[in-house]
């Protein structure tokens, strides 16, 4: 007798758009500083609750990013945006003091489970990254600030091939003993499948709730929406996305975007799970911003939404 699968499915889930940032910096066009205050409170009138706004980093490196302060100052006081969290993700401890200025209340550090990978995007090995996360979450914890933590490459490399368990669990548990609220397990590249989803999250089960975490899927290989759902069945209620698709990781040679934001609400809220969007107005976010850098979004049911004249 066949076991009947989707047994215990939540009646919610919770979505974290990360659009507005991880989607948006690594365009070539430099997006105004009014049209991504529009673009987040957009956002947040479809039902987006936490939305990672920007990052503290360096101009030089990350150009769509150099408005952070201005953003973040705009952002803070605005009624329309009493009920979202804004989070920013800050890479070293003068991007934290940056953070502070601007009156960031949630922040996101990051770090990764390959040392090429990490040698590539932030020019630190595993250990020196963590102990740049170290003095971050000091400040962070001594000014009452939440974060959470991004981990890259857990499900492969572009430079190493497959990445190691046991760095993944020494790495998450270094950041639940500094005090993250939550990790975020990345698959920076695309090439995760639902068997290994379900073996990692079963893996970090055995020391960690499942709770804790947050999957951040990417659609190179169009298996996101399969692996957002092996991490459902496996016990998983709380995903990363970005509308319309947005996104892609400049030292990963063809990581397209991450999950789509509105691949996301069809999957969850055609089975009866409650998202909190509305889609109507985040398809208008999403056509929105862009009209703005003059792309389409690969995001299947947007593509579906739009042909019925929404």
């Amino acid at each position: 007798m066949l076991s009947k699968p989707f047994r215990n499915l939540p009646k919610k889930v919770r979505i974290v758009e990360v659009g507005p940032r991880d989607g948006l910096q690594n365009e070539k066009t430099i997006i105004s500083l009014e049209d991504k205050i529009q673009f987040i409170k957009l956002l947040a009138k479809a039902g987006l609750r936490e939305i990672e706004a920007t990052s503290f980093v360096r101009a030089d490196k990350i150009p769509q990013m150099a408005d952070s302060l201005l953003l973040y100052q705009q952002l803070k006081n605005d009624p329309d945006l009493k009920n979202t969290s804004l989070l920013a993700l800050v890479p070293n401890s003068e991007g934290m003091k940056r953070a502070l200025d601007a009156g960031v209340k949630d922040i996101a550090i990051f770090t990764s489970t390959s040392n090429s990978f990490n040698q590539k995007n932030i020019n630190a090995t595993i250990d020196e990254s963590l102990e740049r996360i170290k003095e971050v979450l000091v400040i962070a914890r001594n000014n009452n600030i939440r974060a959470r933590g991004y981990i890259s490459t857990v499900f492969g490399c572009p430079y190493e091939g497959k990445t190691s368990l046991d760095e993944l669990k020494k790495i998450t548990q270094f950041l639940k003993d500094q005090g993250v609220s939550e990790v975020s397990l990345g698959d920076t590249i695309g090439i995760a499948n639902p068997l290994q989803v379900s073996e990692v999250v079963e893996f970090l089960n055995r020391d960690f709730a499942l709770d804790f975490f947050s999957m951040h899927f990417h659609d190179t290989r169009g298996m996101a929406v399969a692996n957002v759902l092996a991490s459902l069945e496996m016990g998983i209620t709380s995903f990363d996305s970005s509308a319309g698709g947005l996104g892609g990781c400049p030292y990963a040679v063809g990581a397209s975007g991450n999950v789509a934001t509105e691949d996301l609400y069809f999957l969850f809220e055609s089975m009866g799970i409650q998202t909190g969007i509305d889609i109507g107005k985040l398809a208008l976010a999403t056509e929105n911003i862009l009209s703005k850098i003059n792309h389409e979004s690969p995001s299947k049911f947007l593509k579906a939404f739009k042909s019925q004249g929404f």
